[in-house]
């Protein structure tokens, strides 16, 4: 088999190469846990990914699969399916992706649960359960938009947790003054949780909250949200002063491009310009 590469258009041939002509390229340093997670998932559900090697002689050098190489060595295994490339230097190797974040692997696990059950999904992540991964309190916590946007990545776990100390209608009221100003930090979050009213806070259960804070702590947090507030004042003001400039551009385009002898000498001269000109019009009309 065969397959064009993406990345190069270089072809790629697959073939399936006893393991002790393989030579590891790189010798990446790794925990133990991560190495006997990649083992789990792989007796679990086997080696989705061929190896990525490429021709030195008798042997092949593996560009991509250098942990699992070692793995597939203690576990025995004699042949395994590789892909061979014919130029050594162009490829880029998987260790470049970046790990998924604590919001990207509950969404995955929780995707998973639709069709595998939990033992099986522990099984391949290397952990005895993963309810602790799920973190399924936390989200019952949570109003809808908040755990959306978690989904998405805007909010990390630190945040979203400081979500869980107000109730969800003030939930939804930090996030869209999060939303207004750009800002998804924990710091931002805290800030609002500490200004939140009492009738709007969640019980503790005994819990510290971040209001129960020392007061230096506290008037850091009062002086970031003050500085946030301002912030967000600043470019209300300097957007409401753009609106105002562009309808006075506007309003004198138009007259401007409504004279028949300044169009005529705009159509004979400076076509570009009353093109630009008409197309500022157009903008603002749709």
């Amino acid at each position: 088999m065969s397959h064009n590469s993406p990345e190069n258009g270089k072809l790629v041939d697959g073939l399936d190469i006893p393991i002790v002509k393989l030579v590891p390229r790189t010798e990446r340093v790794v925990s133990a846990k991560y190495l006997k997670r990649i083992e789990a998932s792989m007796r679990a559900v086997g080696m989705l990914d061929p190896f990525v090697v490429f021709p030195q002689g008798d042997s092949y050098e593996i560009l991509d699969g250098c942990l699992r190489y070692r793995i597939l060595l203690e576990m025995g295994v004699e042949t395994v399916p590789c892909l061979i490339r014919d130029q050594r230097e162009a490829f880029t190797c998987h260790k470049m992706v970046n790990h998924i974040s604590a919001s990207q692997e509950m969404k995955m696990i929780r995707k998973s649960l639709e069709e595998l059950d939990e033992k099986t999904i522990a099984s391949a992540l290397g952990m005895v359960g993963i309810a602790h991964r799920l973190n399924l309190n936390l989200l019952n916590k949570l109003d809808p938009m908040v755990v959306k946007a978690f989904d998405a990545c805007k909010l990390n776990l630190l945040c979203a947790k400081e979500f869980a100390h107000v109730k969800p209608e003030r939930q939804a009221e930090i996030l869209k003054l999060m939303e207004s100003c750009n800002d998804y930090s924990v710091t931002f979050a805290r800030g609002m949780v500490l200004k939140t009213a009492v009738a709007k806070r969640t019980k503790s259960n005994g819990a510290r909250s971040p209001w129960a804070q020392a007061d230096e702590k506290k008037n850091d947090l009062l002086k970031t949200l003050r500085e946030a507030e301002q912030q967000q004042d600043f470019y209300t003001g300097l957007y409401r002063q753009y609106t105002t400039n562009l309808l006075k551009l506007v309003i004198y385009v138009r007259s401007m491009i409504a004279n028949a002898r300044i169009k005529k000498y705009l159509v004979e001269r400076h076509p570009h310009l009353l093109e630009m000109f008409e197309q500022i019009i157009i903008s603002t009309e749709r």
